[in-house]
């Protein structure tokens, strides 16, 4: 096979294909995939895969480790700009070349104290597009603007926001105690009060608190975000759907992405509904949720479960992904929950899985006693880990 200076060959791989894992080799040229072939021959100059798996890069929907960086401990705060750089270094390494970067829009301002939390979405929006657009970032970064409804200011941030931004997703996330996410208020308690160092006696103020923002708000700031999202052209989610008619509700306002289920109930509700249903991956690794919802593992006995997201752990991505394919017994359909799944929940057509014409986007790893072991990252066929 003749090379340029343009080509990157991989050989002697296995290929995870959209249905398939065959043993072969693919060519890349200018970012892209020329050629798929079969067989373990090894051209002069060709990268050999030694018998490695080589996948599409991991597209992650939903993850919480940009925030993660940005606030590294209760009370701290780290400089947009490294906080983003220590992001992508991250992700790349997991394998991730394609990030919806979650960030919060929505936020209570009114009040001096520990329920304060503040704006900071455009800002951070500001930068993160900035260092895209000069080229500084490994991987292929999009917006999802979480859209807190229980919250202040919700609609006068998402106002900030336009078709020039490129909003990927929005998710309606109502975290309002007592139901979805947080029927525990005993959990909830518990993660509140360690998160931000609320004092337990006065968190049934902290709750009447919240009661009264939804009771006021809810209904405004869910209309506002809907609209919101129809208007950026972006993917519509909700979070944590706990009961079918919740479902129901989800699906008439143009939802097609169900995040975290928080029930069978919802998880088949939302699958009928032909949503797609997406699942914490460490959910799965951990066997169960930190919240005390439906287990993903479940989920995925059950054929509910479509999707896998990083949440707050980057590295459970490609790790749920394997145990889906020994829980399947089918390393494509494992691999699919990162890679072909997300990259068709969200519309991007040109990367996901290895086809020709599509962006050589690669990750190559070995398995060790269930645990990947990466070997590289390439994003349009530079290496970036």
């Amino acid at each position: 096979m003749t090379t340029t200076q343009t080509d990157i060959v991989f050989a002697n791989a296995r290929l995870i294909l959209p249905t398939d894992v065959i043993v072969g080799g693919l060519r890349v040229q200018n970012g892209q995939i020329v050629d798929i072939h079969q067989g373990t021959h090894v051209p002069p100059f060709a990268i050999d895969c030694e018998g490695r798996f080589l996948a599409p890069g991991l597209i992650e929907l939903h993850t919480d480790n940009l925030e993660r960086h940005m606030q590294p401990r209760p009370k701290v705060n780290w400089p947009h700009k490294a906080a983003i750089l220590g992001h992508d270094r991250e992700m790349a390494g997991c394998g991730v070349t394609t990030v919806f970067d979650a960030i919060r829009v929505g936020s209570i301002v009114s009040d001096s104290g520990k329920k304060r939390y503040g704006r900071y979405a455009r800002s951070m929006a500001d930068d993160l597009l900035a260092m895209r657009d000069d080229n500084v970032l490994r991987i292929s970064h999009h917006i999802h603007l979480r859209a807190e409804l229980c919250s202040e200011t919700l609609a006068e941030e998402l106002e900030e926001f336009g078709l020039d931004d490129h909003i990927g997703i929005v998710s309606l996330m109502d975290h309002t105690p007592g139901q979805r996410q947080f029927r525990d208020l005993k959990k909830f308690e518990d993660y509140v009060c360690g998160k931000n160092g609320l004092s337990r006696d006065n968190f049934g103020d902290y709750i009447d608190f919240l009661y009264g923002l939804q009771a006021k708000l809810g209904t405004k700031h869910e209309d506002a975000a809907i609209a919101a999202a129809a208007r950026y052209g972006a993917t519509l989610a909700s979070h944590d759907d706990t009961t079918a008619d919740q479902v129901t509700h989800s699906h008439a306002n143009g939802v097609t992405l169900a995040e975290f289920p928080t029930s069978i109930e919802a998880a088949k509700a939302s699958k009928d509904a032909q949503m797609a249903t997406i699942m914490g991956a460490p959910n799965l690794v951990r066997g169960g949720s930190h919240s005390g919802n439906v287990a993903a593992l479940e989920l995925a006995e059950l054929g509910h479960l479509d999707i896998l997201s990083s949440d707050y752990i980057p590295a459970a991505l490609l790790q749920g992904a394997l145990q889906l394919a020994e829980l399947w017994d089918d390393m494509a359909a494992g691999l699919a929950t990162v890679t072909g799944n997300p990259a068709k929940g969200c519309g991007l057509s040109d990367r996901g899985s290895l086809a020709l014409n599509t962006r050589a986007d690669l990750v190559m790893f070995d398995v060790y006693g269930g645990l990947p072991l990466i070997h590289g990252v390439w994003c349009r066929g530079l290496r970036v880990a």
